[in-house]
C-alpha cells in the first residue's frame, strides 16, 4: 500500500519563521492552558489527595491512545515518590486484567472527551466493585465523568494543533495534573529525600542520594600519634589509599597523604614521627553527609584531595572516602 500523498512530497524548502512561529505559538497556547489549570484545581482535587494517602491498595491509571502514555508516566511518577500504582490498558483490562484490581485499589481514568468506549467495562467494573472510579477529564458532563466518584476537571482550552486536533495542550495538562497530585502527596506524607532515594538506588538519581556512609571503607589506614613514619608508611602502603589518618585518643587530628610525604622527602623522614609531616585538622564529613556534598568538599579550591575521612560528631574516624568511589557510583 502506498503512503498517503501528503506524507510522500518532495521535501520543500522550510521557511525559518514559519515554522518557529508554529513551535513558539504551541508553547504559548500550552503555557496559557497551565495557567487555566492552576485556576482549576479545587476542593475535588484535595479530596483525591486526602484518597490517595489514605489508599491501602494501589492506584490504577488507565488510559486510551496518548491518554495512555500520559496514564503511564503518572502511575511511574506516584509509585516512584511513594505512593503505590500501576498502568493498566483498559482493552486488556477488559480481556482479564480487571481481575487484578481489587476493592482497596482506586482507578483513575483518563480520557479528555470522557467519551472513550474502551473505558466502559472499567467503570462499569469499579461500579460493581465499590473501587473508588476517578476521572481526569475535560468533559465535565461526560459518560466518565457521570461515573466517576471523584471527577478532576481540566480546562476545555484549544489544542495546539489546531488545525489536526492531535493531543497536545490537553496531554500536556493531564501530565502537569498527574505532577500536582505527585507533589501534593509528597508534601502530605512528608517524603523525604531518603524515602525518594529509597525507590531509586540506581543510576544517577540514587547516586544524587547516596550518603558518604553507604560507600565508605571502614578498614582505615590508621596510626596514632608518636608513631614513627617508617611504621606509618607501612600502614598507607597496605592500605592502597595514599593517605594515613593520624589519631589522638581515637580521635582524628591529622592526615598524610603522598603530597605530604613529597614535600616532607628528606633523608631522616622515616625516623620522624608522624605529627611532623602530618597535615592537622583534616576536612572530614559525617556518614548522613551526601556523598555528593563530600566530592564538593574534596574538589574545592585550588588544592585538590583524593581522599576525605568520614567521623562521628565527635570526631572519631569511621570510614574512608576515595575520589574513585565517589565516581563509580555515578557522581561527577
Amino acid at each position: 500500500m502506498s503512503e498517503p500523498e501528503s506524507l510522500n512530497r518532495p521535501s520543500a524548502r522550510i521557511d525559518t519563521a514559519r515554522i518557529l512561529d508554529a513551535m513558539r505559538r504551541t508553547a504559548r497556547i500550552e503555557r496559557e492552558g497551565l495557567a487555566a489549570l492552576e485556576d482549576a484545581f479545587d476542593e475535588r482535587a484535595v479530596g483525591v489527595v486526602s484518597l490517595l494517602a489514605t489508599l491501602s491498595g494501589r492506584l490504577i491509571c488507565a488510559g486510551v491512545g496518548k491518554s495512555g502514555h500520559v496514564a503511564r508516566k503518572i502511575a511511574a511518577t506516584l509509585a516512584s515518590t511513594g505512593t503505590p500504582a500501576q498502568y493498566v490498558h483498559p482493552a486488556e483490562a477488559s480481556h482479564g486484567d480487571l481481575g487484578m484490581i481489587t476493592s482497596s485499589d482506586a482507578v483513575l481514568a483518563l480520557s479528555k472527551s470522557g467519551e472513550t468506549r474502551e473505558l466502559g467495562d472499567l467503570s462499569a467494573y469499579c461500579r460493581r466493585f465499590g473501587v473508588p472510579l476517578i476521572a481526569l477529564t475535560a468533559g465535565k458532563d461526560s459518560t466518565l465523568a457521570k461515573a466517576s466518584d471523584h471527577l478532576l476537571l481540566i480546562p476545555d482550552v484549544p489544542e495546539a494543533a489546531a488545525e489536526t486536533r492531535a493531543p497536545t495542550t490537553s496531554t500536556t495538562l493531564m501530565m502537569a495534573y498527574g505532577d500536582a497530585l505527585a507533589v501534593a502527596l509528597i508534601e502530605a506524607r512528608g517524603f523525604t529525600a531518603a524515602d525518594f532515594a529509597t525507590f531509586h538506588p540506581g543510576g544517577t538519581l540514587g547516586a544524587a542520594f547516596l550518603k558518604a556512609g553507604d560507600l565508605m571503607h571502614t578498614d582505615m589506614p590508621l596510626a596514632e600519634e608518636g608513631t614513627l613514619m617508617s611504621d606509618a608508611l607501612i600502614v598507607m602502603s597496605a592500605k592502597g589509599f595514599g593517605c594515613v589518618g593520624i589519631t589522638r585518643g581515637g580521635k582524628l587530628t591529622g592526615i598524610i597523604t603522598d603530597g605530604d610525604l613529597r614535600r616532607h622527602m628528606s633523608p631522616d623522614l622515616t625516623a620522624s614521627p608522624v605529627e611532623a609531616i602530618m597535615t592537622a585538622n583534616p576536612k572530614s564529613v559525617r556518614p548522613g553527609d551526601l556523598a555528593a556534598d563530600a566530592l564538593r568538599l574534596m574538589t574545592a579550591g585550588t588544592h585538590k584531595i583524593l581522599s576525605v575521612f568520614v567521623c562521628d560528631e565527635t570526631g572519631r574516624p569511621l570510614g574512608l572516602l576515595h575520589i574513585h568511589d565517589l565516581l563509580r557510583a555515578g557522581l561527577s
